[in-house]
């Protein structure tokens, strides 16, 4: 009996184990692009990205028509404490890559380095595998990160650096192609070697040809593996739908997108409302496994929270987007931006930064409250009963806006502009997030928000709630406002809505009211 196929988010992605999103279209853009030009490159994406699933399939596809050493730097540090170590190293990690397939150039390794010029004798060895060899050699390393800080790797660098230029020159025996793994790229593992005196962008690895080839998951990429599942369990799933919401969640990060459909297949089933795969895979099944995913712990967001307490001026950064709708300009040469995008936090799109995708937007939204709750910044009115706003299951977003309005105005009615500006948006979250916390779910919407305007939509068992949270600019800008959302509504085929206006007007008055906009009932706060 075969045994069933699973979502995988560990280790390698295997097809005939694993539900696997079809990657053969990147693995040819890379050979054509890449391995046929001769290039040597770097894949530096971040945690969980697939990197590792890339080169496994990658060197199935060469095996024919090259020979590949595919190794590894995970548990290898011994191998940097000294030119020796690492040129015997790497010799037997080359040994042990070739010894099944190709004994004969295997024995090349095969033999202790000279101990006086470890690095000279590597070289020479893998200068006879080439020369040797009917085929082009591939190298590829991966988890090149655990050779951050250690001069040693880069003077292996700088070894394929000169057998690179050398065949450029002199048609020298070299790698036909290498290729190297990790988040950091070469030269930020060149920026971490330096002393803190010491700034230098100058890099063994500049041979390297950008690497440009799209691996996150596409909707249609997503759909195919979908479909797969689908057949295998004999159920019916409008599987263009359901593909392009764990894309519009995730943006296509390969382990979001597998931890998804894991959470659905293997902990929604069964549960409350989702009795059968059928009823787990809906749109409300989608939901209630993002749910889960933002309680989760795990490797990749303890690694988010570890990177905004190391990198102050990124986490700062990405609060100025969160919460101030600030706008920053898409530039490669600002290091705290290159740092982001590298990490997978930010992302480049029309020429300005944005946060990667929606569920990384939440947890870090989560993150920074939480951190303020804790701190006690902020003043959060506590919600005595839990079901105070929830009727029939059903929750009463009318209310939740107008108890809003009562705590600000007694807390903060006394609070200048530029407070209220700051801080306004995140005050409103900071008092949701406790009435909807474990039962639904919230995030913001990227395409709308900016530094006047956010637009929060909230999931809650089943039902959806827009609230545009926006700063207060005279009638014609509100009733634009008004516009906008009533234009928002209709594309989530919603009737009703909730506007949240902050008002600097000492003239203001706060309070509830009701209006009307082509044909869509808005209800606005104002405080």
């Amino acid at each position: 009996m075969n045994k069933r196929k699973r979502f995988n988010i560990t280790g390698l992605c295997v097809p005939e184990v694993h539900y696997t999103v079809d990657i053969s279209e990147k693995i040819h853009q890379i050979i054509h692009d890449y391995i046929k030009a001769e290039a040597y490159f770097t894949i530096n994406r971040a945690r969980q990205y697939g990197k590792t699933t890339t080169l496994r399939f990658l060197q199935h596809a060469l095996r024919q028509e090259y020979v590949v050493i595919r190794i590894s730097f995970e548990g290898k540090e011994e191998y940097f404490s000294s030119f020796q170590t690492l040129a015997g190293g790497l010799s037997f990690s080359f040994f042990k890559a070739l010894k099944d397939n190709y004994s004969d150039y295997a024995a090349i390794f095969d033999s202790p380095i000279d101990p006086i010029y470890p690095m000279q004798d590597l070289g020479e060895r893998v200068s006879s595998l080439c020369s040797q060899s009917a085929y082009g050699i591939v190298l590829m390393i991966d988890e090149v990160d655990k050779a951050a800080d250690n001069q040693t790797f880069l003077s292996f660098l700088g070894m394929l650096r000169e057998m690179y230029l050398n065949r450029m020159d002199y048609h020298a025996p070299a790698f036909s192609s290498v290729i190297l793994t990790g988040v950091h790229d070469i030269k930020n593992l060149k920026q971490k070697i330096r002393s803190e005196n010491e700034h230098s962008y100058n890099s063994p690895w500049n041979i390297a040809t950008d690497f440009n080839v799209d691996m996150s998951f596409s909707i249609k990429e997503i759909a195919g593996m979908l479909l797969e599942y689908k057949d295998d369990q004999h159920i019916e799933m409008d599987t263009p739908k359901i593909a392009k919401m764990i894309y519009d969640y995730t943006s296509g990060y390969p382990y979001l997108v597998s931890c998804i459909c894991k959470i659905v297949d293997e902990q929604i089933v069964g549960r409350g409302a989702f009795p059968t795969l059928e009823d787990a895979w809906t749109e409300n099944g989608i939901k209630e496994a993002i749910k889960e995913l933002m309680k989760r712990t795990d490797t990749l967001f303890d690694d988010i929270k570890k990177k905004l307490l190391d990198y102050s001026e990124l986490s700062g950064m990405l609060h100025a987007i969160l919460f101030n709708g600030r706008a920053f300009p898409y530039n490669p040469d600002n290091e705290i931006i290159d740092i982001g995008i590298m990490f997978g936090f930010l992302k480049e799109e029309n020429g300005q930064v944005h946060v990667a995708n929606r569920i990384f937007e939440t947890r870090m939204y989560n993150y920074f409250m939480s951190e303020e709750l804790v701190r006690q910044a902020v003043s959060v009115p506590p919600v005595y009963s839990p079901n105070q706003f929830v009727h029939n299951d059903v929750l009463n977003m009318d209310l939740v806006m107008s108890k809003f309005v009562e705590y600000f105005t007694d807390i903060y009615r006394n609070s200048d502009g530029r407070f209220i500006e700051e801080n306004g948006r995140r005050l409103f979250l900071l008092y949701l997030k406790p009435i909807i916390n474990g039962v639904g779910n919230y995030y913001i919407e990227a395409r709308t928000r900016d530094m006047t305007r956010t637009d929060v939509v909230v999931d809650y068992k089943g039902h959806q709630y827009v609230i545009e949270m926006k700063i207060y600019h005279g009638n014609e800008y509100n009733h634009r406002g008004e516009e906008q959302l009533a234009e928002y509504l209709e594309s989530y085929h919603l009737d009703k809505g909730y506007l949240l206006s902050f008002n600097f007007n000492k003239k203001k008055q706060t309070g509830i009211k009701t209006i009307f906009c082509n044909g869509k009932e808005l209800v606005e706060a104002i405080v």
